[in-house]
């Protein structure tokens, strides 16, 4: 019996509380400093899956493909991320679905905060702040060059502040459409690396993952303007109740508090598209430069195929200097010896 509840302990979400319906009562859950233990057993789990997807899979593919050091170390990275945000694409649309959030989004904002979860929501969440905690002791197993340690730890830092955010702010639902919209940005984008290290060639997924990248942020920013900015000030209950979990939400009846959130917002996504308006003009200027060689060098080649035709030689043949005819007779005429 020790044992077991010990197990639960890592393994099953607590803090579980009995809210009553109209159809009787529902188990949902809340937060605390219990999720710190379960979330650490899932980090665990999470090395391990890692390891598993490195040995069987990509390390399989390396070895056929024959990629350079820098090369293998983007395509390790893009491997276990389009494995991940492909498995947590389809769980996240799996419960937005079933949740009802996307058939209704008033939900996003309505009776807020959102103390209580349901189960496969708080273990969404606890399972998303596990995977990219077990990111950083990855850096260290993975051997990742000096030179991306900053890139890959930006990132980290970032998911992290989103979904611990709004994990600990109530803002769950709205969370879990971003992440949605964030995953499916960043499959097509890590999908498309995959490919162009198999055949350089092919950089047409590229310009679907352009297409999808721009739709999902104004997506992003229209989502946030909504919810943060004409949603969530019309919720009148936003009060401090330390009893129900309810630690931070009342910062969201504070006007400045919700301006500074939008502003921040606003940079960011700002700083994001302006960061992928670079990358695809560097791209499309590498593209036109590459154009503009092989035009270059394509006229240069039949220029020298040209200077290298022969010269149109005269009718008949040479024979040691002398320019025989065709039967083998001398072109010149002979002198007619007088009588």
């Amino acid at each position: 019996q020790v044992t077991a509840k010990t197990a639960f302990l890592f393994i099953l979400p607590q803090y579980n509380v009995s809210v009553p319906t109209a159809d009787g009562e529902l188990v949902q859950y809340h937060y605390g400093l219990k999720d710190l233990v379960t979330i650490l057993f899932y980090i665990f789990i999470a090395i391990i899956l890692h390891a598993v997807v490195q040995e069987y899979a990509l390390d399989k593919i390396n070895r056929r493909l024959h990629l350079s050091k820098v090369k293998h170390s983007k395509f390790n990275e893009s491997g276990q991320l389009v494995a991940f945000h492909l498995t947590s694409l389809i769980w996240c649309l799996y419960v937005v679905v079933t949740e009802g959030y996307v058939s209704n989004p008033r939900s996003l904002w309505e009776n807020y905060p959102h103390v209580y979860l349901p189960f496969q929501v708080k273990f969404f969440y606890l399972c998303q702040l596990a995977y990219w905690l077990h990111a950083l002791p990855e850096l260290y197993f993975q051997k990742v060059r000096k030179e991306d340690i900053p890139r890959q730890l930006q990132c980290i830092a970032l998911y992290l502040a989103h979904i611990a955010g709004a994990y600990l702010l109530n803002l769950t639902r709205l969370g879990l459409i971003l992440l949605l919209l964030q995953y499916l940005a960043e499959f097509f984008f890590h999908m498309a690396r995959l490919v162009y290290f198999t055949d350089e060639n092919n950089e047409k997924l590229f310009n679907v993952w352009a297409v999808v990248f721009v739709v999902t942020r104004l997506f992003t920013f229209t989502l946030y303007i909504l919810v943060i900015g004409f949603g969530l000030p019309r919720v009148e209950n936003q009060a401090l109740e330390p009893e129900r979990g309810n630690l931070f939400s009342f910062l969201f009846n504070n006007i400045l508090f919700r301006m500074s959130v939008l502003l921040l917002v606003c940079l960011f996504q700002a700083s994001v598209m302006w960061r992928f308006i670079h990358f695809q003009l560097r791209r499309w200027r590498e593209y036109w430069n590459e154009q503009s060689s092989r035009k270059r060098a394509a006229a240069a080649a039949a220029g020298a195929k040209q200077q290298a035709k022969p010269l149109k030689r005269d009718s008949g043949y040479h024979e040691n200097g002398v320019v025989k005819a065709e039967n083998g007779t001398s072109p010149r005429t002979k002198k007619l010896k007088s009588p």
